[in-house]
């Protein structure tokens, strides 16, 4: 049984974190016009991007070095419990459709496992183990990078997952949200994003969430577009599964090359619908094996193949 100590130790922590303060000027805010509220709330959000743009630079050295690994054959995996562990399982689930990656490439782990996506599951995020066992059911590699997600940046969860992947050589990420806090100091790349105290004490799914959704947006997208995933600001390894997605994959490839509708038919049928070699077949007019052999071997940066195949 834990003891009333533990408790008045965690209170004091808790405390002192930015993420939980109190705000008495907001004390009253239950008996507030609901549109003012709304405006609190959005006047509170504005302060969010301004905070993630303190840390750009930190951010940016994170992903250049997730890239390198990544293009090495690595993984890019999220580790958190609660808001923190959905953000990372939602980023992770958003890329085998838009950059058309493995769901082996980009894996979220969360605190309780799927389960806990929609209901809490008591004592998961206080469990180290539960994130060493994760990571070793991943058969994690030193090429690998796993990114701890917590708000208050003391969560057990996510400093377990750092703190076993950065043992195994595996490269480490602590996004935080509040400073000199400990997932950070465990990481190799610290990241913390200091938005300020909630308009709801401690309620760290609402700025706290918003800058970690920004700054995993970053990661995945940034890292996708430094492993050749887009051309200029087009998603050209996007997965054309759905009927809205296969007509995207013809607006691209006309965005890209200019070509008429019959042209790009004809090029989509020869690549089976590979919106980055039907590209390269029109703009460099070589047929479609041709396009794959250069894309494979410019490991699948369409602007190296088609300098390839204009030499």
């Amino acid at each position: 049984m834990t003891s009333t100590s533990h408790y008045r130790e965690l209170r004091a922590e808790l405390e002192s974190l930015t993420t939980e303060a109190f705000r008495p000027e907001l004390a009253e805010i239950d008996r507030l016009p609901t549109l003012e509220i709304a405006r609190l709330m959005n006047g509170e959000d504005t302060a969010v991007p301004a905070a993630v743009a303190e840390r750009l630079p930190e951010i940016a050295a994170a992903i250049d070095a997730v890239a390198e690994r990544m293009a090495r054959g690595g993984r890019l995996i999220y580790a958190g419990a609660g808001t923190a562990g959905r953000l990372g399982v939602l980023d992770a689930s958003e890329c085998p459709p838009t950059f058309n990656t493995e769901p082996s490439q980009v894996v979220g782990l969360i605190a309780g496992g799927p389960e806990a996506m929609v209901t809490s599951i008591e004592g998961a995020e206080d469990s180290r183990e539960l994130a060493v066992k994760a990571l070793d059911a991943l058969g994690l590699t030193a090429d690998d990078t796993v990114v701890g997600i917590s708000a208050s940046g003391r969560t057990p969860y996510a400093l377990g997952a750092v703190e076993h992947a950065r043992e195994r050589g595996a490269l480490t990420i602590g996004l935080a949200c509040n400073a000199n806090s400990a997932l950070a100091a465990a990481a190799e790349h610290g990241i913390e994003i200091v938005a300020g105290p909630e308009l709801l004490t401690g309620s760290t799914r609402l700025k706290a969430g918003t800058a970690q959704k920004l700054v995993l947006n970053m990661l995945s997208t940034i890292t996708m577009i430094r492993l050749g995933k887009t051309y200029g600001n087009l998603m050209v390894d996007v997965r054309a599964s759905n009927d809205k997605l296969r007509a995207r994959s013809r607006r691209i490839v006309a965005l890209a090359t200019g070509a008429a509708d019959e042209d790009i038919e004809r090029a989509l049928a020869a690549t089976d619908g590979e919106v980055k070699n039907a590209i390269l077949t029109l703009l460099s007019g070589v047929d479609a094996e041709t396009a794959a052999r250069l894309l494979e071997a410019s490991a699948g940066h369409l602007r190296a193949a088609l300098d390839q195949a204009r030499a």
